[in-house]
C-alpha cells in the first residue's frame, strides 16, 4: 500500500497547570499521525517518522468567541495571556513484527514562548522552554478478520517531560509557569483507541480513529483533564507520486483537577480542518505537508487559541 501522510496528535504531548500564574492554554496543531489508523502499517518492518508543527496561539477567547483585547481592562482580576509561539518537533519510531501487531514510541521536542499577564499585574512577564516533552508508547491489534482494516490502540504516556520552567521577565521573574506550558504534564497517561480504514474505489481511500487519554495519577497536586480525539480522513490516490488528503481533528479535554490546577481556565472542544499533500519520494521515501484551520473553538473560562498551523514532515520505511 502506497506511504500516505503521517502526523502525530501534538496534544497528547502538551502539558497542563501551576500555582504560580494559573491559566490554561488548549493544546494546539491536533492533526492525525497515527499508521495504522490509515492503513499504512499493515506490513512486517521498521518505520520511521520526524515532524515539525509551528503554530502561535495569540487569539483571546471566552466560550465560543474571541475577545477583543482593548475591551479588557489591565491590571485585571483575571490572568490575560497574551501570546505562546509553538516550534515542535515529534519523532516517531514504529515497528511490525507481523500483519497483526504493531508498535509505536514518539517522542516531542518543544520549543516553546510564552507571553502573560497575571492577574493584578500591569506589565507581560515571559518565558522560553525548550527540551523533551513526555514519551508515548502505543501498542495495536489489528487480527479481528483477514482485511486488518479495524484494530485497537493501547498504550502509556510516560512523564519524561520537565515541569519546573520559571518566568524569565516581567513581575512574575521566577515564579513557576503554569503547567498548561510546560514540558510535561509529570504524570503517567493510559492511552486507549481503536481505528478503521478503507477504500471507497480504486482512487478514493478514508480513515477514522477515536484515542481516549486518562491520567492515572496526580503530581505535585495537578492533575490533567481526561482528552478524547477523534480524527477523520479522506484521500485521493489515482497518482502514486502526490496524495492530497483532507483531515477533520476533534479534541474533547475536560478541566484539570487539584489543588495546582486552573479549574476555570482549563477543558476545551477544538475542531479543527487539515488539508495536505504527500509527496512519494521513492517506495520508501515520503515528503507532507499539512495548514489547519479552525471551525470550531468553545473553551472554559479565558484561553488563546490558534488562528492557523503549520505541519512538514519525512517519513521512511525501513
Amino acid at each position: 500500500m502506497r506511504p500516505v501522510v503521517r502526523c502525530l496528535f501534538a496534544g497528547l504531548f502538551t502539558a497542563v497547570a501551576s500555582p504560580a500564574a494559573l491559566a490554561c492554554s488548549a493544546c494546539g496543531c491536533t492533526l492525525s499521525s497515527d499508521w495504522a489508523s490509515q492503513g499504512l502499517a499493515t506490513s512486517k518492518g521498521w518505520r520511521f517518522d520526524a515532524r515539525f508543527d509551528f503554530f502561535d496561539q495569540d487569539q483571546l477567547r471566552e466560550g465560543t468567541s474571541s475577545v477583543a483585547r482593548e475591551t479588557v481592562a489591565i491590571p485585571n482580576e483575571r490572568e490575560v495571556q497574551q501570546y505562546t509561539t509553538n516550534r515542535n518537533y515529534t519523532f516517531a519510531l514504529d515497528y511490525s513484527p507481523g500483519k497483526d501487531w504493531g508498535v509505536s514510541v514518539a517522542l516531542p521536542w518543544f520549543n516553546r514562548s510564552h507571553g502573560t499577564i497575571v492577574a493584578g499585574d500591569e506589565a507581560v512577564s515571559t518565558s522560553h522552554e525548550e527540551g523533551i516533552g513526555d514519551l508515548r508508547v502505543l501498542a495495536r491489534y489489528s487480527g479481528f478478520d483477514a482485511q486488518r482494516d479495524t484494530g485497537v490502540e493501547f498504550g502509556v504516556k510516560l512523564p519524561t517531560g520537565a515541569f519546573g520552567s520559571k518566568f524569565e521577565t516581567g513581575p512574575q521573574q521566577g515564579e513557576t509557569v503554569d503547567r498548561g506550558l510546560q514540558l510535561g504534564t509529570g504524570t503517567t497517561d493510559l492511552l486507549l483507541g481503536a481505528y478503521h480504514f478503507g477504500a471507497f474505489n480504486a482512487d478514493w481511500g478514508y480513515f477514522g480513529q477515536a484515542l481516549l487519554q486518562v491520567p492515572l495519577n496526580s503530581r505535585e497536586n495537578f492533575k490533567p483533564g481526561t482528552g478524547l480525539n477523534l480524527n477523520a480522513g479522506l484521500r485521493y490516490t489515482a497518482s502514486e507520486t502526490f496524495v492530497p488528503q483532507l483531515q477533520v481533528n476533534a479534541r474533547f479535554e475536560r478541566r484539570e483537577q487539584g489543588a495546582n490546577a486552573d479549574i476555570d481556565n482549563s477543558g476545551a472542544t477544538l475542531i479543527y480542518l487539515s488539508p495536505g499533500m504527500t509527496w512519494n519520494l521513492s517506495r520508501r521515501f515520503s515528503a507532507y505537508a499539512f495548514a489547519q484551520v479552525p471551525l470550531h473553538q468553545r473553551v472554559n473560562g479565558l484561553q488563546i487559541e490558534l488562528r492557523w498551523s503549520a505541519s512538514v514532515g519525512l517519513h521512511y520505511i525501513f
